[in-house]
Formats: C-alpha cells, sequence, structure tokens
C-alpha cells in the first residue's frame, strides 16, 4: 500500500535499516512512558476520580467538581502547590502571556534567560500600543545562551543584582532556534541556583512540547504553563492550557484570567472535563508515540544527510524535531508531503504565508483533528535560511512513520 502514497522503493528500504537502528531508543521511550503511566494513575487514584467528575457547568461555572478535581490532579503530578487548567485559554501563548501579565507591574523586569522567547510572545512583550507588557511599563532584557546553548547563569546573576527584576523565563523547548531543548532536570538545577541568591524573583517556565518527555517536570519553577493541545492533551482534549506552581503565583494568573476578586471560582468547563481527563491519562502513551516518530524522522533524514537536532541517537527532552534542510523548495515539498499523508485535509497544499505573530512566512502543515494541535503529526518552518523545519507530534508512530515517509519521498523527487 505504499505504492498508494507514492512513497519511493528507496525510501522504503532505507526506512527498514533506520528501524533497525533505533530500537535502543524506542525500548527507552517506552521505560519513561511507563513511568509516567504510573505516575498519572497515582494522581487519579489519589484525588478518587469519578464519572461525576466528567460533568461540566454553564454560566458562570461556580463550583464545578470536575474542573476542581482536574486542577488537583495536574498540582499532584507536577509535584506544585496549585494548578489552573481552563479551556478558556485559547492556546500556549495565551496562558504564557496571563502569566506575565498576572506577575509584572509597571516598573518592573522581565529578564528572559534563554534568550528570545518564541515569535508568537513578541507582541506580548514589545509590540506597540496594543496592550503590551512594553505599553504598561514593563522593561525587558534577554539573555542569550552561550556558545554550547547553555544559561549563562554567572551573567544572569549579575544582572539580576544590578536591576529590578521581577520574573525571569526560560524557554524549554527550542522554539524556532537552532539548540538543544533542556531538561527538566537541568532547568530545576538553574532555577535552585537563582532562588538561593534571589528567592523573590519568579521564576517562569514555558513548559510547552516537553511534558512527559522526561521522569520529572521543572518542578523548582515558582509557575510553569503550557497547552492542552500538546503533550497533555494527547489529541483528545480539544483546546485550552494550563498553569501550575506556587498558590501564590497560581491565583494572581487566574485574576488576570477572570478578573480581580473572581480569579479561580469562576470558569464553565461546559463539557469538557471528560475530554480533559481522558487526554491526560492517555498522554505517556501518546507522547511516546510523537517520541518515537521524532526518533524516526531524525535517523531517515540523517541517512540522506541532512542534519538532525537532536540527532536519532541522543535522549530527547521535548517532541520536537528540527531538521536543517539548507532549501527553500525541498523545504515546501517535505511539508506538503507530509500534509499529504494526513487523515484530515489530505488534499491540502499548504503555502509559505504571514501568520499573525510570526516575523517571517509560515509553512504549516497539520492535517489534525482538533485545529493546531502540536501532539498530532504537523510540520512547520519559518522561510528563512538555514530553512530549518519543525516536526513534531504523532498519534500513533504507524501514521507518523507513513506521514514522514512520504514527506522524504516527495521532498527527494
Amino acid at each position: 500500500m505504499y505504492k498508494e502514497f507514492e512513497i519511493s522503493e528507496d525510501v522504503i528500504n532505507t526506512s527498514n535499516i533506520v528501524l533497525n537502528k533505533i530500537k535502543d531508543q524506542f525500548e527507552h521511550i517506552e521505560k519513561m512512558a511507563e513511568y509516567n503511566q504510573l505516575k498519572v494513575l497515582s494522581a487519579f487514584r489519589k484525588n478518587k476520580i469519578a464519572e461525576a467528575h466528567f460533568y461540566g457547568t454553564t454560566g458562570y461555572g461556580y463550583n464545578d467538581l470536575g474542573r476542581e478535581a482536574i486542577e488537583k490532579v495536574y498540582a499532584d503530578i507536577f509535584g506544585v502547590e496549585d494548578a489552573l487548567v481552563r479551556v478558556q485559554f485559547v492556546s500556549g501563548t495565551h496562558a504564557i502571556s496571563t502569566c506575565l501579565f498576572g506577575i509584572l507591574r509597571p516598573g518592573d523586569t522581565l529578564l528572559a534567560i534563554s534568550g528570545e522567547p518564541y515569535d508568537t510572545l513578541g507582541n506580548t512583550i514589545r509590540g506597540e500600543g496594543m496592550g503590551s507588557l512594553k505599553d504598561f511599563g514593563v522593561n525587558y532584557k534577554a539573555i542569550d545562551l552561550d556558545e554550547e546553548f547553555n544559561i549563562k547563569l554567572d551573567e544572569v546573576l549579575d544582572y539580576i543584582s544590578k536591576n529590578n527584576v521581577k520574573m525571569i523565563e526560560i524557554q524549554r523547548s527550542k522554539g524556532y532556534g537552532w539548540r538543544k531543548t533542556f531538561s527538566a532536570e537541568y532547568i530545576n538545577s538553574v532555577i535552585k541556583e537563582i532562588h538561593s541568591s534571589f528567592p523573590d524573583v519568579v521564576c517562569f517556565v514555558d513548559n510547552c512540547y516537553g511534558e512527559f518527555v522526561d521522569e520529572v517536570e521543572p518542578y523548582e519553577a515558582d509557575l510553569i504553563a503550557g497547552s492542552l493541545i500538546k503533550n497533555l492533551g494527547a489529541g483528545i482534549a480539544p483546546n485550552g492550557a494550563y498553569v501550575v506552581g506556587k498558590t501564590k503565583y497560581v491565583d494572581l494568573v487566574a485574576q488576570r484570567l477572570t478578573c480581580p476578586g473572581i480569579g479561580k471560582e469562576c470558569g464553565a468547563t461546559l463539557g469538557f472535563n471528560k475530554l480533559v481527563l481522558q487526554g491526560l491519562f492517555l498522554a505517556p502513551h501518546v507522547v511516546a508515540q510523537a517520541l518515537k516518530t521524532s526518533i524516526f524522522c531524525a535517523g531517515l533524514l540523517e541517512e540522506y544527510g541532512f542534519t538532525a537536532e537532536p540527532a536519532s541517537n541522543e535522549i530527547r527532552h521535548d517532541i520536537i524535531q528540527s531538521v536543517k534542510i539548507g532549501d527553500k523548495d525541498k523545504l515546501i515539498k517535505f511539508c506538503q508531503g507530509l500534509q499529504s499523508a494526513s487523515p484530515i485535509d489530505s488534499y491540502v497544499v499548504p503555502v509559505p504565508w504571514a501568520m499573525p505573530g510570526y516575523k517571517d512566512e509560515v509553512i504549516m502543515a497539520a492535517g489534525t483533528f482538533n485545529q493546531g494541535s502540536s501532539i498530532e503529526l504537523s510540520a512547520d518552518a519559518p522561510i528563512r535560511e538555514p530553512y530549518i523545519v519543525y516536526m513534531q507530534g504523532g498519534l500513533t508512530f504507524e501514521s507518523g512513520k507513513i506521514g514522514i515517509m512520504k514527506a522524504v519521498s516527495d521532498m527527494l523527487k
């Protein structure tokens, strides 16, 4: 049936070679998935999740038992004090923005210590005349990573000592950069160092794409945020995002999401509780499928001479696979090929366009059941040199493998 997808014989044969090479990586991922499944199941059992928690509320959403149980489960899984898990968040970027506005006040300084954040946060931080942090008098500084893509901790500590830094931001994943993703253990060690000297600085982690890839999460942070249409939703949750961390900071974020004086007390779930819980339960397995797809993608493209980050034999800390394609036309063909092997909108041909919130034209391939769901097989890329494609997701390895094989076949024609 590969012929039906116009996958070349050479790609089929090369794929079999790759699968043999990456067996050990798959075994590691399966062990990680089992560990995280135990963690999720333990949180469900501890909080006595029952069918009664599936039913949502309407209107104001007062006394939503399911919503409250979900937030206790999230707090236990992350090993933190409190959680805010809401379908009212329209995206991970919305959750991150709400965290920044919830904590920062005029005259405060936001310090990004993993370089410039992902493109979509640019307007939140320094957009002109649109209610950005800059418009509200919040200062901003970014410190680039060193040559080995590590946080410049000495420089960070020195800057904090000389400036009114209220909050630091760490982006776990690479965004549209070319660097290694930070492990949760590394992030925890950095935050411990910062808190040892400056305990009042609020340490915030953008955890998107990283959940359930490591054994631990960045629990040393004061605040952590991520999207439910990425790892933790498992392709089941239709929308929403989460914020977890210390109660006093989660409460401030909740006051910003709704309004002062209401905070977490309102927010109708409209029947989505079951989907959020079921997605979370399935997440360790689905994340493992996405990781296997990423490793296969790296291995196959390495066989054809492309450079992958991370390499196919490296341990991963998020679900994103970046590959230097080096050619605009090949980049576009890769994304179009992947789209054509998707279950939804396979007949659609993606093209580069000026997507809101991005500096360059972007091409996005995503034949997903939930719009923009990055845990489902997708690929996107800014149209700029050296033409790097960012592939992520795959609800099942089998479908992810087919999509990658099709993308590579089309690119190499």
